[in-house]
């Protein structure tokens, strides 16, 4: 008897011919036929890489819902879905709800102490499991937004040569300007709505890492969809490779950037140009591209240049001032006294404090406080001191000259609040222990409540700690921080200081624009992402010690803050999505991710019987026509 051959050994074996005929083409001998081609082709590719979120059942075989971890639920395959998928046999018998799915992974990641090994088993998670990796971050982003984001995702980022895996975003190097379109081509996804980008400059307050930078960019747009459900295939994280002048990565034979010194000057210039037009040319003019931990010299100029030209913003200057403005509005409730009632002093002059300042000066202005007069509140300290028109050292470019006073100059921090008594210190100066013990009890000397905020990250670079502000100030002090402290006990109460978090509030205002089609973002998306996100915290947040709502409510924040910059978008006229919804919540909602399991199977329908016709009969074709 002859057995049959092998389909796959067949496809095999005319994969090999037509390597071999195609060689021989080359040498001028015959081409290789149509149908070796497209078997070779087949057996090329091993499985479908899906895109999008319409799936075509045609091009999606059996083995990719276990392969592809956007369409991976595990052991969650019904028994149906098993056996008409050809997969019935590949797992175990159980059968799992995706609620015991959760539970599961609760258990898992809890069993390590150490957060990098918490971050990497959720980062085997999403390459395995997607909607199991969203749904299980966003039911538990109180525990997971300090493993995802910072503080342990900067600890990712200085360990990112060790723990590299597998591409979560695009790399674009400076090797590949003329061809950046090229690049961005590769990354398989048609319909890509968000990027995040950075170049490694201003890692949190770790300083240059270079290409090491992709956690950020990575973390953000993972809150992207826990926090606000854009859906994942339309975020882009990508790191623009120019190079790091960090000695230390530059001998490290695991950095896995560009080994060279970082690109300046009119070339650096020109290599971002060409990649915000190819993102355009790529994606569309109304794609959203979010600018994260560049330097603070390129960090204005960039949003300058950009604004009016792109759907873009800076996180670190414009999330940041909203979510700090959000706690300032909220602090008004305790102190009872509104914004021109206010002395402004800021510990750090880079991009985060002059972007705090600025949305000051517009929520002041706001409430009918003369543009200048806002200005004239708010005083500023760079590494040289404080921001004067006298002072003989430091510079005053950019957007610091706003905020210089004509008076004498002072160095000293201490000297400086004493002098200035301000109401509101905040820290954004990556600094750690500035805010010293007796500058908080001055603070404490000159203000029944004072408001104290230390801003920096990752934890290890605050101005002060939760404790000590409490402590030093007799408990009076209305404080927040840019990274979580735990809680503090003073007396017989317990404190739970609120942290500053940018979560609060770009995944809602990427959301409102992405879904409206904005082009291009103003300020006041940003104050009015502020103001609602000072709205949703309430008397008993305040009461136990936070200016901002709990982290379990942010996707409530993240809708309400997208509903603002809908009404804003539609408003103003920079929307370009139409008809403007008239339910906008609603027409919000219907766009979200689905966090849940959706059925594998393939859709199946009834047609109706089919009425009887009587047919003729058949009869032989006429040969020829006389």
């Amino acid at each position: 008897m002859f057995s049959r051959p092998s389909l796959c050994g067949t496809v095999g074996k005319l994969c090999r011919c037509g390597t071999s005929t195609t060689g021989a083409a080359a040498a001028g001998g015959t081409t290789t036929s149509p149908a070796v081609s497209a078997l070779a082709l087949c057996e090329a590719r091993r499985y479908h890489e899906v895109v999008g979120d319409i799936i075509c059942p045609s091009q999606v075989r059996g083995i990719d819902h276990i392969r592809d971890p956007r369409l991976n639920k595990g052991l969650a395959f019904t028994l149906e879905e098993r056996q008409v998928l050809g997969i019935h046999g590949l797992q175990p018998a159980r059968f799992k709800t995706q609620e015991e799915q959760l539970q599961l992974c609760k258990i898992a990641v809890n069993r390590y102490t150490e957060p990098l090994n918490k971050y990497l088993y959720l980062s085997d998670l999403h390459d395995r499991n997607e909607r199991l990796f969203f749904r299980f971050l966003s039911e538990n982003i109180e525990d997971l937004m300090p493993i995802v984001y910072t503080p342990t995702v900067g600890l990712a980022c200085q360990r990112f040569g060790l723990i590299y895996r597998r591409p979560h975003g695009l790399f674009v190097t400076y090797n590949d300007r003329g061809h950046i379109f090229d690049v961005m081509k590769n990354w398989p996804e048609p319909n890509v709505r968000a990027i995040c980008v950075t170049d490694g400059e201003r890692i949190l307050g770790l300083g240059d890492l270079g290409a090491c930078g992709m956690g950020i960019p990575v973390g953000k747009l993972a809150l992207y969809t826990a926090l606000a459900g854009i859906k994942p295939h339309q975020c882009l994280p990508i790191v623009v490779d120019v190079g790091t002048n960090n000695i230390d990565l530059l001998e490290d034979p695991l950095y896995v950037g560009l080994r060279q010194k970082r690109v300046v000057g009119r070339e650096y210039d020109d290599f971002i140009d060409e990649f915000m037009e190819a993102v355009v040319k790529r994606y569309g003019q109304n794609t959203l591209i979010q600018f994260e931990d560049f330097g603070n010299h390129n960090a204005f100029r960039f949003l300058d240049k950009y604004r009016n030209n792109y759907c873009t913003f800076n996180d670190d200057i414009q999330g940041t001032a909203a979510v700090a403005v959000a706690g300032l509005y909220a602090s008004k409730r305790i102190t009872g006294k509104s914004f021109k009632d206010y002395t402004f002093l800021f510990a750090g002059a880079g991009e985060a404090a002059i972007g705090i300042a600025d949305l000051v000066v517009k929520a002041m202005v706001a409430e009918g406080v003369p543009i200048e007069e806002a200005y004239h509140k708010i005083y500023m300290v760079d590494i040289d001191g404080l921001l004067t028109t006298t002072r003989k050292v430091g510079s005053l470019d950019g957007h610091k000259v706003n905020y210089a006073k004509d008076v004498e100059p002072m160095a000293d921090l201490e000297q400086i609040v004493a002098a200035i008594k301000p109401n509101v210190l905040i820290g954004a100066s990556a600094c750690a222990g500035l805010f010293t013990p007796k500058i908080l009890r001055t603070m404490a000397d000159n203000n029944e409540r004072p408001v104290i905020f230390a801003l920096s990250n990752p934890t290890s670079k605050a101005e002060c700690t939760a404790d000590e502000a409490y402590q030093n100030t007799d408990a009076r002090v209305i404080f927040s921080s840019g990274s979580p402290f735990p809680p503090v006990v003073v007396g017989d109460k317990t404190y739970y200081p609120g942290q500053g978090n940018n979560a609060y509030i770009f995944p809602g205002v990427g959301l409102g624009v992405i879904c409206t089609g904005t082009h291009h973002i103003p300020d006041d998306m940003f104050l009015i992402a502020a103001q609602e996100l000072a709205n949703f915290t309430e008397a008993t947040d305040i009461e136990r010690g936070s200016l901002y709502p709990p982290l379990a409510s942010i996707r409530d924040v993240s809708m309400n803050i997208a509903i603002g910059v809908t009404k804003c978008a539609y408003d103003k006229g920079l929307a370009s999505t139409y008809p403007e919804p008239q339910d906008k919540r609603k027409w919000l909602e219907d766009q979200l991710y689905n966090f849940n399991y959706e059925c594998s199977m393939p859709v199946t329908w009834t047609w109706p019987r089919m009425p009887y016709i009587k047919t003729r009969e058949e009869s032989p074709l006429i040969a020829a026509i006389k």
